[in-house]
């Protein structure tokens, strides 16, 4: 597991994350800049209530918006994720990595399947390879059923790629259809449903996980994508949206109702919850099979996510690139956005994280300018567009 920020990995992550947290209060109150006049938020004619019966805020998007720039890699596989139990001697290794972007939103879905797995197996004493939001999950559903659980870790948060995923709970860029036979199919809508449920467990302050309006747009008539198509109790509040419903320069809108996980304090209580059942978290690097098969417990659950191409392997896993970029944030923005040219914009209590970065087989962890300029430019395109709409209704 990998993560990059700027100008240097761990400070960034550590005293931005706190800067940011910091003039959260400057970025939702008084006044601020944008369109090129000063604006006070929540005032006419920058909001629109249109027939839908929601109040519409644009983004305010520019250079000097942006507190970070995050760059992470996607533990990507074309079969999909692992989940299946091999042995190193005599000792049982159960697989769960290769999430690809659905890492997060499939963590308890496949953490309770390979928990399953575990529960055949002698011994009470497990050893989980990773501190990710899949090692996390995999280690509290095994406490829950009275296990004893140690966490080694080579990262631990806010230092892992879970910790800069931009949370919205959809099983995204898992698989690669043709790639998958229908075994794998069934279990993933299985892991997929468990993992909603386990969600709607934890929503509240305390995980920082909440519902939230979700927008799509499109040139043309939008149809439902697969997931949707598969998974349809999981998409709930599914609506099309008339163009008096909404203030976007395409001519289609979809809404649809989703959860959205506020991954810096999800992974912190999670982590303490792993403390307060008896567990214990060792930072600590396996370098090899050997240094895993002579871990002291005696069951073993891998979700070492990109990290198990080494350790065990796997020439499918490959990294997939993805940079956010990182506005101050903005208190009544309370929608997700997705543009449908691979931008996309998230809300959280931290700032506001705008994505639009896929790119496969590329393993580096620095910032590149040109995907900043095309992501703040895209953004800011979109929401001077919407602001432009907005004032025309007004």
């Amino acid at each position: 597991m990998s993560v990059a920020s700027r100008p240097t990995r761990r400070d960034v992550l550590r005293t931005l994350g706190t800067a940011a947290a910091g003039v959260a209060l400057a970025g939702c109150g008084g006044s601020s800049m944008a369109g090129g006049g000063p604006v006070t938020q929540g005032s006419a004619p920058w909001r629109h209530r249109g027939a839908g019966s929601r109040t519409w805020v644009p983004v305010e998007v520019s250079p000097d918006r942006v507190t970070r720039t995050l760059v992470g890699l996607r533990p990507y596989r074309p079969g999909g994720f692992v989940l299946r139990t091999e042995r190193l001697d005599d000792k049982p290794v159960i697989h769960n990595y290769g999430h690809g972007g659905g890492g997060i939103t499939l963590s308890w879905g496949t953490a309770d399947l390979a928990v399953t797995e575990a529960t055949t197996m002698e011994g009470r004493d497990v050893a989980v390879l990773g501190c990710g939001a899949v090692g996390l999950a995999t280690a509290r559903l095994l406490q829950r059923r009275g296990w004893k659980v140690r966490i080694y870790a080579r990262d631990l948060p806010p230092d892992t790629t879970s910790n800069i995923a931009a949370g919205q709970w959809s099983p995204f860029s898992v698989f690669e259809p043709d790639a998958v036979d229908d075994r794998f199919r069934d279990q993933f809508r299985r892991a997929a449903r468990l993992a909603y449920r386990h969600y709607q467990d934890l929503v509240g302050p305390d995980y920082g996980v909440r519902w939230i309006d979700n927008y799509s747009i499109s040139e043309r008539p939008i149809e439902s994508g697969s997931l949707q198509r598969d998974l349809p109790d999981l998409f709930p509040g599914i609506r099309d949206l008339g163009p008096d419903e909404h203030p976007f320069s395409a001519p289609y809108a979809r809404r649809v109702i989703t959860m959205i996980i506020e991954t810096a304090p999800y992974l912190r209580r999670m982590q303490e919850d792993v403390y307060r059942a008896g567990g214990e978290i060792v930072v600590r690097e396996l370098r090899d099979r050997r240094e895993i098969a002579a871990l002291p417990e005696s069951i073993v659950v891998n979700c070492t996510g990109l990290g198990a191409r080494d350790l065990f392997g796997d020439d499918e896993l490959v990294p997939v690139r993805g940079q956010l970029e990182v506005l101050l944030p903005q208190a009544d923005i309370d929608y997700i956005m997705l543009m449908g040219n691979g931008l996309y914009m998230m809300p959280k209590s931290d700032g506001i994280v705008l994505g639009g970065s896929f790119e496969r087989g590329d393993g580096s962890l620095e910032p590149d300018p040109r995907t900043t300029d095309r992501i703040l430019r895209g953004h800011e395109e979109f929401f001077a567009q919407m602001r432009s709409r907005i004032e025309e209704r007004a």
